[in-house]
């Protein structure tokens, strides 16, 4: 049973990595499984036989909600915009009373109570986390990427970057490849190796394997290397860490909102829709505070 719920778990991390503005790292959390992620990835040649059947069944959940989800995030982010924002945001806040028991552990252990320290690292991250999302020009370097020598090497590099924000809760990989101006080129070559798997297409399937294997690799290592970075400030300054966190998972709502245009939209809601988003944000919430206590 557990290994179904990480399944399911890890489904819903995939999904957030690929939605703008949503950090599949706050995902973690609110699933309450982002401790154990970061200690099997900062294992894994540390005790590799438990790592890989802890990291395992999350990762199969990731890249089924990666490869499902694929096709459907251009209709619901166009269509269906304020729904789908208010269910990932209800996901987000649901994880919050876990977080919070979390940072109070934290506190017991270290003997240390939030103090100034806390405050700053909360209100720099909340901040950092708005700044970034205000940076996305809303325009992108390529929505077709070719598997030239040179587009490989910087898709490796761009793997790196995109993964260690996907790891770090608040921060949203794909909000950052959309401002790097890559996000649509990586959705369409991961659709793009889909349809030519059903069709059995070998050339474009090899073009886009080219593509997303650098990029994939580039994800593997920053995971990694991120991971390792975040275990030593747990250990080392746990109540700073979550308090900056929580500055992170905060503002991911307006982040959200600005990354989709929402802003510019909320005067043209009818009562209906407003109404259905926050019962439909009440839902996830609460499915994702369950999720959390798994």
């Amino acid at each position: 049973m557990n290994r179904i719920m990480d399944i399911v778990k890890g489904m819903m991390i995939g999904i957030a990595n690929i939605i703008p503005g949503v950090s599949g790292g706050t995902m973690a959390l609110s699933m309450g499984i982002y401790d154990k992620l970061i200690g099997a990835v900062s294992n894994l040649f540390h005790d590799w036989k438990k790592s890989i059947a802890t990291l395992f069944p999350i990762l199969l959940g990731c890249g089924i909600g990666i490869i499902g989800f694929s096709y459907l995030i251009e209709y619901l982010l166009s269509e269906q915009t304020f729904a789908t924002c208010m269910a990932f945001i209800g996901l987000i806040l649901g994880g919050l009373p876990m977080l919070f028991r979390k940072l109070k552990e934290k506190q017991a252990e270290q003997g240390q109570s939030i103090g100034v320290s806390g405050v700053l690292c909360f209100v720099l991250l909340f901040a950092l986390a708005i700044g970034m999302c205000m940076l996305d020009s809303g325009e992108e370097v390529m929505k077709t990427l070719t598997a030239t020598p040179r587009v490989m090497i910087a898709l490796f590099f761009i793997g790196i970057i995109a993964s260690a924000t996907m790891v770090v809760p608040g921060v949203s990989g794909s909000m950052v490849l959309m401002i790097l101006g890559y996000y649509y080129g990586i959705l369409d070559s991961i659709t793009g190796f889909l349809n030519a798997l059903k069709d059995f297409n070998i050339p474009v399937l090899i073009d886009k394997a080219l593509v997303l294997i650098p990029f994939g690799i580039g994800v593997l290592l920053g995971i990694f290397l991120i991971a390792k970075l975040i275990t030593f400030l747990f250990e080392k300054y746990g109540v700073q860490t979550y308090c900056a966190i929580l500055g992170l998972i905060l503002s991911s709502p307006i982040a959200i909102f600005y990354n989709t245009g929402l802003f510019g939209q909320l005067g043209q809601l009818n009562i209906f829709l407003i109404l259905s988003g926050l019962l439909i944000a009440a839902v996830c919430g609460i499915i994702a505070y369950f999720l959390g206590e798994q």
